[in-house]
């Protein structure tokens, strides 16, 4: 199976003409990109492989939709972020309902087969009516999926976020408010908890997976597919290839040189060890199927759990001690208090994470 995921497509809003040859370019170049690739792998047909671009609903119009539609991708995910007008502004980011629900009507009539939008809570400004008026709004658009993330305020790393005024964020309870609502409404219209940020409605593949216990999570995210390996094509992609992973250089000047002098254009790589596989077969599990059969691992890995992970006894122990997970001779139970806290559960058994240093607060990673 070969996943194609694109990011981004921009069109030209303005006279017919320019449309019309921005278009015709877009094709072209998508059309030649689609090809090279058909010449080295095998896709699978339209109606079994997922081809998914992420689209900035300002930038496009449906002849865009249509256009993807026919180079054969079939899925789509769109930021929203939140339709309340004080929040756009105080990030930087006007979008109005409409549009967006141009391009979701517009992927929907060009047969692509999934949708998704993301929301973020935690922005400035951000109020519970306010964002329960998103909410209804998205939820009436019946996408296939959403993603309810938590926003981050990185200014040191982002530029963008040093124009936000702190004082405009919610506080932690109220980013906890903001969750909960969002869970309670999503819910009640029939979506499924699938995990880590992602709700979906009950027919679809995600949540099939989850019910038959065949879900996976690469870094990507969720996906119905098992360890695939995953091709990075771009400035600053990631990749994954069998037990290592590697990350392409981040300046687009970097990258055509290094092109250009016949060099693949890598950044940086890592080689995965054994125990470095092992947690990260456990953490998959957590996430998708918020249980460990401490037998069945113990047998695959030819460990024995609680000798290995002697270490992580007492993190786990307080886990324990708050409600969010069980733990017996035979199974390690993510509770379904903890399931919206599974990140804190996994981040018990990554050995990167800081030594000595305490988990992170619950409310810093809600």
């Amino acid at each position: 199976m070969f996943e194609l995921f694109a990011t981004d497509i921009a069109g030209v809003r303005g006279s017919h003409p320019a449309r019309i040859k921005h278009l015709v370019g877009l094709g072209k170049t998508l059309d030649r990109f689609l090809g090279t690739l058909r010449k080295h792998f095998e896709f699978a047909p339209k109606d079994e492989g997922e081809y998914s671009i992420e689209i900035d609903p300002r930038k496009v119009e449906p002849a865009t939709i249509a256009l993807l539609g026919e180079l054969g991708f079939n899925r789509m995910s769109l930021g929203v972020q939140d339709f309340d007008p004080a929040v756009q502004q105080a990030v930087n980011r006007i979008q109005s309902e409409e549009e967006t629900l141009r391009v979701i009507n517009a992927a929907r009539d060009n047969q692509f087969k999934s949708v998704s939008i993301d929301l973020i809570y935690g922005l400035p400004l951000q109020t519970l009516p306010g964002f329960g008026a998103t909410l209804d709004k998205v939820i009436a658009s019946r996408p296939d999926r959403l993603s309810i993330y938590n926003y981050a305020h990185l200014p040191h790393l982002f530029k963008t976020q040093r124009q936000i005024n702190e004082a405009d964020l919610p506080s932690q309870d109220t980013k906890l408010e903001l969750l909960s609502l969002a869970i309670a409404k999503l819910a009640d219209a029939g979506y499924v908890y699938i995990g880590m940020d992602h709700f979906a409605l009950p027919d679809d593949e995600l949540a099939r997976a989850q019910r038959s216990g065949t879900l996976h999570r690469n870094f990507q995210g969720y996906s119905t597919h098992d360890d695939i390996d995953l091709l990075a094509l771009g400035v600053s992609g990631i990749g994954k290839i069998g037990p290592s992973y590697n990350q392409n250089v981040r300046g687009t000047d970097d990258y055509y040189a290094q092109l250009d002098a016949g060099r693949l254009p890598l950044f940086r790589g890592i080689s995965l060890g054994r125990d470095d596989e092992l947690r990260r077969h456990l953490i998959q599990q957590l996430m998708c199927e918020f249980r460990i059969e401490l037998a069945d691992f113990a047998a695959q890995w030819q460990i024995h759990f609680r000798d290995y992970f002697q270490a992580e006894m007492s993190k786990l122990q307080a886990l324990i001690d708050d409600g969010l997970i069980n733990m017996d001779a035979n199974q390690l139970q993510v509770l379904p208090r903890g399931r919206l806290l599974v990140r804190n559960v996994a981040m018990v058994f990554d050995r990167y994470l800081q030594t000595g240093q305490p988990l992170v607060r619950y409310s810093k990673t809600i």
